[in-house]
């Protein structure tokens, strides 16, 4: 695609480039103090000032604007970090704001924001808001002191996606917010449009989150191979099924969700894979791209751990916490007794993996040493293929088999989703190693204060 730039403006010409600025302020705020411009490298920027120009053509509705030449970039161009951290140039430090989308882990966000003294947005989408505008909304005293809640400011749009519109990019910028990326910020929004188009400073790893996107060239099985890491074994096709396999595609109707299911034969997968697809939870399209791989027998650890670029005198990886999941319909499954299991109906008999809440666990002492080599070797690939590598909180989705071996089975190069199991009371790894309550949203809040007081916050942003 394209993008316009005014033929008269240039980096090189930031006089023009401002004039043209304060147009498209103008047209979009009204009442828009040119004087109170700042000369800085964001405003220069060229990225930036296409920006602005698609702001005037949103709010003016201009299809063919007159004196604009255009340069391109290709659809997997990404947004380059120095205009991102360009972009702090015009930050007031001392109201730096953490912003967060209103869904997946952003209470534990909120909350360990709030308790580092930072005030916190909470971007929702309408008609799932009030969570954080209502039940979760911030009190704070006449000195400024939370006194309930933890959302200080919920904005509210018809859509997630509608963070993406430069006017409200723009806010976010004009009100210091450094954005904490989640979940459902990719799902939402679509990996494409937060690599490209999301100007607001992330405070972790921007090109990493592609690598959660199952079956993608670079993917995280990928990277876990780059690694040596341990992951199940993939099967090339459902002709080889021979033992218990799970077989993991999307949800067709939950479009966010899991279709996973199991097999132990050729034909249950075929049986299952039909009964499926008559009641509409999985499509043929999606059957055919689906990934095969052998069942890992054993209990599931979510390993929610940090990586510090800024730390210097101890180890920069740390191990927060370890949540687990309860899925539905599959956990109301288990709890049945076997014959029970085998007389359920067709619509009943078929568990389905949709995530629905999280608890915490702890791992007997002699696997943790594995668990740190597992992540020290996953932040050396990260490094190695995704420069920077990652940043701030990740996760190592593991099954331990009956040998006591890990097996990663997803990776989230970002928050988790079980963090919020950790709320205020904190992980119990961080408790240990930090001497008071560490959730994930409170080491993320930390770092950021960490980075700024040390004049390092460009390198946990992207």
């Amino acid at each position: 695609m394209g993008l316009c730039v005014p033929s008269r403006c240039s980096d090189q010409n930031p006089g023009d480039f401002l004039i043209f600025r304060n147009k498209v302020l103008e047209n979009y705020l009204g009442n828009f103090d040119a004087s109170r411009v700042k000369k800085s490298q964001k405003l220069h920027s060229k990225i930036n000032l296409a920006m602005y120009q698609l702001l005037l053509l949103e709010t003016c509705n201009i299809t063919k604007p007159q004196g604009f030449i255009t340069f391109s970039y290709k659809e997997s161009y990404m947004i380059e970090r120095s205009h991102i951290t360009g972009c702090l140039d015009d930050y007031d430090y001392e109201k730096i704001k953490i912003g967060v989308l209103a869904s997946h882990s952003a209470i534990d966000v909120c909350d360990g924001a709030i308790e580092e003294g930072f005030h916190t947005v909470a971007v929702c989408q309408k008609g799932r808001d009030k969570t954080y505008s209502k039940y979760f909304k911030s009190k704070r005293s006449n000195n400024g002191t939370v006194t309930r809640g933890v959302v200080d400011e919920a904005i509210v749009y018809e859509k997630f996606n509608e963070i993406l519109k430069p006017k409200n990019q723009q806010a976010l910028l004009d009100d210091n917010v450094l954005f904490v990326p989640n979940r459902s910020f990719t799902s939402y929004c679509g990996i494409d449009a937060v690599e490209n188009q999301f100007y607001v400073p992330l405070v972790g790893s921007r090109n990493l989150l592609r690598s959660e996107e199952r079956g993608d060239e670079r993917d995280y099985y990928w990277l876990l191979d780059k690694a040596g890491l341990p992951y199940p074994e993939k099967l090339d096709g459902p002709g080889e099924i021979d033992e218990l396999c799970i077989i993991k595609l999307p949800h067709a109707v939950k479009k966010l969700e899991r279709g996973f299911f199991t097999a132990a034969s050729y034909k249950e997968y075929i049986d299952k894979s039909e009964l499926l697809s008559r009641q509409g939870i999985i499509t043929e399209e999606a059957l055919e791209h689906a990934r095969i791989e052998r069942y890992v027998i054993g209990p599931v650890f979510n390993l929610d751990f940090f990586y510090s670029p800024i730390e210097e005198e101890r180890s920069p990886i740390e191990l927060l916490g370890i949540d687990w999941r309860f899925e539905t319909s599959l956990d109301g499954h288990v709890r049945l007794p076997a014959p029970q299991q085998i007389s359920l109906s067709q619509s009943q008999i078929a568990p389905e993996y949709t995530v629905c809440g999280h608890n915490t666990a702890t791992l007997r002492e002699s696997l943790l040493e594995e668990a740190f080599r597992l992540a020290e070797d996953y932040v050396k690939a990260a490094r190695r293929y995704y420069e920077p590598g990652i940043i701030g909180p990740f996760c190592l989705q593991t099954c331990v088999d009956k040998d006591l071996n890990f097996y990663i089975y997803d990776v989230a190069p970002r928050i988790g989703g079980g963090t919020n199991v950790h709320v205020s009371v904190g992980h119990p790894y961080g408790n240990t190693l930090w001497r008071k309550p560490m959730s994930t949203g409170r080491r993320i809040a930390i770092e950021i204060r960490s980075a700024i007081d040390t004049n390092q916050l460009e390198k946990i942003i992207t």
